[in-house]
């Protein structure tokens, strides 16, 4: 006889801003799996969608209220929650968006899927649910993942921020600084790796932070040594620092530690000391440039990577002339450069000399030419070295027959090959530099890592 069950209901989640959001929608996804939905792309009709926000930006919040109308509008009929940054700073702008079913904040999360599923189940409400309670004293809410996308997973170890930098929300977003337990991190690590996953990245809202309401045994150097002897724990890369955490005795910890990967992604946000002060930031340049080298001298093949925000109030040229001196020293491998964003209740809102946009926009521009000229100068240092590179090979485009991959210290290599190479780490010759990735090929004798 035909079968009469029902088909398993359908969600999708879309997922913006940062690598915490991302771990955090991969946990709401596995939820849904658990309470019998299929999980779906984003841009398929689905029964459920739960939309992620981020709201580091004036303009993130604009995307995160126009993917929330657009969803709609493609399944009016479909159960919509918002969660994330935006949903905690925003509440009751989402709210008022015809057809959102619920907004709930960042203090538990996990609520977005228990309403995702009442409504499915129930109906959807008469009015929008917002649940967003206030964030102080909050926990570090219980979330796990099993699951990684290609060969790298992102975990979340750490939450909230307690700086002051004068141009942010996220403290509001995410409230006080708070840590998974070392136990908790070192369960899930150890599953990800016998699931087969090759790389983890410990992320958090303030990396650096994780393990301060602990006790004073708790440090992200002891994190990493105890997630180092996971056994066969593959790569271990970290979220964004602030430069102030690489210290003397977090620089000897990674260097000896083989899997910790030669790649930190500093947050930065100006090359100039006057700028700094103005967004109270915790370092200067002299200060950030001593803990690079602190790097370089035990990791050579060590690489940077930053965020820089271009036009922050008062930022003249000459300031962001600094800046540009800045990033050409430092060498980063890729700047994250974007427009200063006036963020209502910030300080840096209403502070004098606001840079005109126009400006903003040239900046940006001409801090995305240094990252060009700095990173390609890198990638041609590896290729005039003659020597192969590890690439752990992550994604593969069929039209071109080119697999994309990392090396520990995050150059981007691309390889033809017609042997699938998805979730191997094998060496590869370099041959080329072009469009600011390595371009490499196997050698018949190529070792590979398992």
């Amino acid at each position: 006889m035909p079968s009469t069950s029902s088909p398993a209901p359908t969600a999708a989640i879309l997922t913006l801003g940062c690598k915490v959001n991302q771990y955090e929608s991969e946990a709401m996804a596995e939820a849904l799996v658990r309470e019998g939905f299929l999980i779906r792309p984003v841009d398929e009709p689905c029964d459920v969608y739960i939309i992620n926000t981020c709201t580091v930006t004036a303009e993130s919040d604009r995307k995160s209220r126009q993917a929330v109308r657009r969803l709609i509008g493609k399944n009016p009929l479909a159960v919509t929650v918002v969660t994330g940054c935006s949903a905690e700073t925003g509440a009751k702008l989402l709210a008022d968006i015809p057809g959102v079913d619920a907004v709930v904040g960042n203090r538990e999360k996990l609520k977005a899927v228990h309403y995702a599923v009442q409504f499915h189940r129930n109906g959807k409400p008469t009015a929008p649910i917002v649940d967003v309670p206030p964030l102080r004293d909050s926990a570090f809410e219980p979330m796990t993942i099993t699951r990684f996308d290609r060969t790298r997973a992102y975990v979340k170890i750490q939450d909230g921020c307690e700086s002051k930098c004068t141009y942010c929300t996220i403290p509001a977003a995410r409230g006080k600084e708070r840590s998974k337990p070392l136990c908790e991190v070192i369960a899930e690590v150890t599953k990800l790796t016998e699931g087969g996953c090759r790389e983890v990245v410990l992320t958090g809202i303030e990396t650096g932070a994780w393990g301060k309401d602990l006790g004073r045994e708790y440090t992200l150097s002891s994190l990493l040594r105890a997630v180092s002897e996971i056994p066969n724990v593959g790569r271990i890369r970290l979220g964004s620092l602030d430069p102030t955490v690489i210290t003397e005795d977090f620089a000897d910890a990674v260097a000896s530690l083989p899997c910790v990967a030669p790649h930190f992604h500093l947050s930065m946000q100006s090359g100039c000391s006057a700028t700094l002060v103005r967004m109270k930031r915790k370092y200067n340049v002299a200060q950030a440039e001593r803990a690079m080298e602190r790097l370089r001298t035990r990791l050579p093949s060590v690489k940077f990577t930053t965020d820089i925000i271009a036009g922050f109030p008062g930022e003249t040229e000459e300031e962001f002339a600094e800046t540009l001196a800045f990033a050409r020293r430092a060498k980063f491998l890729h700047i994250h450069a974007f427009p200063y964003s006036k963020r209502t209740g910030t300080p840096a809102a209403t502070m004098k000399d606001q840079v005109d946009e126009s400006v903003k926009r040239a900046r940006v521009h001409a801090l995305n030419a240094v990252s060009e000229e700095t990173c390609n100068a890198l990638l041609r240092e590896a290729l005039e070295a003659h020597a192969p590179v590890t690439v752990l090979f992550e994604t593969y485009h069929s039209q071109a027959g080119l697999y994309h991959g990392h090396t520990p210290d995050f150059m981007e290599v691309v390889v033809p090959s017609q042997e699938d190479l998805r979730g191997r780490e094998v060496e590869a010759i370099p041959t080329a530099v072009k469009d600011g990735r390595l371009w490499a090929q196997l050698s018949p004798d190529t070792k590979e890592f398992s």
